[in-house]
């Protein structure tokens, strides 16, 4: 259990504070209207990612006695992993990101994620896979994996709301660089976990 926790934690703040349209979104409400706003974007995936998890898990299920298939997966989902790694580490200024966006409230937040084809890919080639293994390992281990992602996804969406209600100077500090980097890091370790496991299907 608390391997997928620690799985859960790093990907979850990974993806709460990685650039993305959500992050922008955030910043963007916080900036020009107040905290308030930035949390409504925060909460956003409690909302929008429920029925892609479902989804996910009714595929894999489908899939589950096919290990080439499984492996594939596995291999697709590091692969994405990697990206999001090199993504976090190379991160775009959120300041030029900002000069395109829209003002807009929950509901709209709520829109940009379920276009956003990260969270798709995410769960169908990442999170999926990782619950399955997890719960393999532990009867609560995929309930662990879920509550460690979304406490710290939403956790850090909502510090950095919070933050930027006070000073507009945190997006561009280097604790905030410094943190992407690391996390970019560790999730190029992850990434290299899910291809030992893609491995290990193929050889089953």
């Amino acid at each position: 259990m608390l391997n997928a926790m620690t799985l859960g934690t790093v990907l979850g703040l990974s993806a709460g504070l990685a650039p993305g349209p959500l992050l922008v979104f955030l910043v963007s409400q916080t900036l020009k209207y107040n905290t308030r706003e930035g949390i409504k974007v925060a909460v956003a995936p409690l909302i929008t990612d429920l029925p892609i998890i479902i989804v996910a898990i009714f595929l894999l299920t489908k899939l589950s006695a096919h290990q080439k298939a499984l492996a594939m997966i596995s291999f697709f989902g590091a692969a994405f992993v990697c990206y999001l790694a090199y993504q976090t580490i190379h991160f775009p200024p959120l300041e030029k990101a900002l000069t395109h966006a829209n003002p807009g409230s929950l509901k709209k937040a709520i829109i940009i994620n379920f276009l956003n084809p990260h969270p798709y890919l995410f769960w169908l080639a990442v999170g999926t896979p990782i619950m399955a293994t997890a719960q393999e390992k532990s009867r609560f281990g995929a309930l662990a994996f879920i509550l460690a992602f979304y406490a710290c996804l939403v956790g850090s969406k909502l510090f950095l709301a919070l933050a930027l209600g006070r000073s507009r100077a945190l997006i561009r500090g280097r604790a905030y660089i410094y943190t992407l980097r690391a996390l970019g890091i560790l999730m190029f370790l992850l990434a290299l976990l899910l291809f030992r496991d893609a491995l290990r299907l193929l050889a089953a």
